[in-house]
């Protein structure tokens, strides 16, 4: 006798659980509780097995299987497959353009002109020769062991990436900041997104969109790594000091010079911490996303757990923390000088 069948009995439940039944080859566990007898020793409590799907079908043979519970889902997303494509190709289309042409200004462009234009805007954000000095040789060390067009690439992948990010979730922050109910209704999505296994993003992607679209690597980027800068810019402008918004109610601000003329100047040092959180959430994402071919050092480390070659998965993985060390760098120095000119 199954473990729970005097669980449906005493429900009444034993002739429905007998419609389930069918008239196929016996399972193992059946034919041992057969050659036991029924004057087997029933199970203890101390082996008792909990109430599962797969052991309450065992009592039940109506009662669902989890496979049924999983195939029924893949079924679900399968049947509405085809809609949704039709829906999000349109609209993510533009995504698979931005990084197309990043890409491939990045890689046609000469290493003479990208090089010093990348160094010209370190300083511009950073003033810190230093910093210069250190991407400056940073870069010339991945070109020198031929890692040039890798990191390029990877690079590129960010920086759209991480500028998509800012643009869609710093607008999101502000919303939440204004509304109480919108936060409420975001809290739960962005907890989902942050908790969510990296390699889970790419699942329905991979059924949604081809695998040699840009987009499919580029949404599980943005989804990624987007919630740091939406939940650091809600932050900031809550954290706002409410004696300044009385003094800007006070002269008669409207809503919007408010927002632009006093919130989000204080709030942007905790902008700029969620903007460096989502770039370097997008570095470790476009690792990943190397599975579903996103070029870059990504790919190199990929083939170093393939083919075992230990020497260009060290090497690659060294040049992916060159690159975090560098973005972690020139996103804090900027930060610190929003903060100094603030402290002015």
């Amino acid at each position: 006798m199954a473990t729970y069948d005097s669980l449906f009995s005493t429900l009444g439940l034993k002739e429905w659980c007998a419609e389930g039944k069918s008239d196929g080859p016996m399972s193992m566990a059946d034919l041992l509780a057969k050659t036991k007898g029924s004057d087997a020793e029933p199970e203890s409590l101390w082996d008792l097995p909990f109430p599962s799907m797969d052991t309450l079908n065992e009592s039940c043979a109506a009662f669902p299987q989890s496979r049924e519970l999983t195939k029924g889902l893949e079924q679900g997303f399968l049947a509405i497959k085809d809609n949704l494509s039709l829906m999000l190709d349109p609209l993510t289309q533009p995504l698979s353009w931005f990084l197309d042409s990043a890409l491939y200004g990045m890689l046609n462009t000469p290493w003479w002109i990208v090089i010093p234009i990348m160094l010209a805007v370190v300083f511009v954000v950073t003033k810190s020769w230093k910093l210069v000095l250190f991407v400056g040789i940073s870069i010339g060390l991945l070109a020198f062991i031929d890692y040039y067009e890798y990191a390029m690439q990877t690079l590129a992948i960010i920086f759209v990436c991480a500028f998509l990010c800012v643009l869609l979730g710093v607008p999101i922050g502000i919303a939440m900041a204004r509304s109480n109910t919108l936060q409420r209704i975001m809290i739960p999505v962005l907890d989902m997104l942050q908790t969510l296994p990296p390699f889970v993003y790419l699942i329905p992607l991979i059924f949604l969109f081809s695998v040699t679209e840009s987009k499919l690597y580029g949404i599980a980027i943005i989804l990624y790594a987007i919630v740091p800068v939406v939940r650091l810019t809600n932050l900031g402008i809550r954290l706002v000091d409410k004696d300044v918004i009385e003094a800007a109610d006070a002269f008669g601000m409207t809503p919007r010079q408010k927002l632009f003329k006093v919130q989000i100047p204080l709030a942007l040092p905790n902008i700029m911490a969620g903007v460096n959180q989502t770039i370097m959430m997008s570095l470790a994402m476009v690792v990943i996303a190397s599975l579903v071919s996103a070029p870059g050092l990504g790919v190199l480390v990929l083939r170093g757990i393939r083919n075992l070659e230990l020497g260009v998965g060290l090497v690659s993985g060294l040049g992916i923390v060159i690159l975090a060390v560098i973005l972690d760098r020139v996103t804090k120095a900027s930060l610190a000088r929003i903060n100094a000119s603030q402290n002015q």
